[in-house]
This record gives C-alpha cells, structure tokens and sequence, in this order.
C-alpha cells in the first residue's frame, strides 16, 4: 500500500476532479477501514458521503424497484458527491447485480466519485458479477480516471494476533 495515495485520497482531491478508487486486496488488510477514513475526511471538508456495503446497496435497490422509488434511489445514489461501496466479493450477489452495479458507476462517472473495495482480483469479478459484458464496462469507466490500492497481503487481525502471541512467550 503506497501511503502517499492514501494522503492523496484523504485530501478529497479526487472527489472535486470526479475520480474513482478501487482498493483491492485479501480480507482483512484495511480496504474498509481505509475507505471508510477516506469517506470521514470527505465529510469534514464538506462533501455528502454515502457508505453501502455491496449486498446492501443491492438489497436496497430491489426493494426500490419493488415499491416503485427505483428511479428516485438511483438518483440519490448518483448524485451523491462520493459513493463507497465496500465488500464487492464477500457475499453471493443476486442475478441483476452485474447490470445494476454497471448503471450506478456509467451515471457517475465523470460526474461523482465512487471508492469501491473488494477481496476479489478484478479478473474474477465476470465469475462474481455473472456478467463478463458488464464487467469490462464497469471496469473501463471505474480505472479510467481511478486510482488503484492494493491492500496488504496479510490480515491485520491474524498479523495482531500472531504478534501478540509472540510478545506472550
């Protein structure tokens, strides 16, 4: 992980240029805790935040489309000046997933900033999504002016644990 981009990220600079960011890595490596940093230094210097966790962004919007609000969720979730989606990869994701997450990152691209975090390399996320079409879409609009984080190797809690295990002896 390069502190630098995390500082960069901090800064908000990218939310005022319209630019994304995608923190990849195993669980447990700080990719939400980063985003989740990130999306509170946004807040102090003013910007509107919303934070989902994938499955939950997901969840929400099905139930939009069933009461009817689709359009108006779909609005609020673009015009938000950063939108995080944390955990893309932890859960089974529903059929429409690949087409939903592709309508949310296409309408704000260029137009509002999205921090996406996943446990998954992107070459598996046609195998996740169930869509290798919307993928590279996806992937296209998101890397285009994106900044990519690779999370630590290891986790934070196993490495803690090991590390206080050795202290003990």
């Amino acid at each position: 992980m390069n502190r630098s981009s995390v500082f960069d990220l901090a800064s908000g600079n990218f939310i005022a240029r319209h630019e994304d960011s995608l923190f990849i890595g195993p669980p447990g490596s700080g990719k939400s805790h980063l985003a989740q940093a990130i999306g509170q230094a946004a807040i102090q210097q003013g910007y509107r935040v919303l934070y989902r966790e994938t499955h939950k962004l997901l969840d929400e919007l099905a139930d939009a489309t069933i009461n009817g609000t689709r359009k108006q969720h779909i609005e609020m979730l673009v015009t938000v000046p950063l939108l995080i989606i944390d955990d893309l990869g932890m859960r089974k994701l529903p059929a429409t997933a690949a087409e939903d997450v592709l309508e949310i990152v296409m309408r704000r691209y260029e137009r509002a900033s999205t921090l996406l975090t996943s446990n998954r390399p992107v070459e598996d996320w046609g195998k996740l999504l169930g869509d290798s079409a919307a993928v590279p879409a996806m992937l296209d609009r998101l890397l285009h002016h994106g900044h990519v984080l690779k999370c630590g190797s290891r986790s934070w809690r196993t490495k803690t644990d090991l590390l206080s295990q050795q202290a003990a002896r």
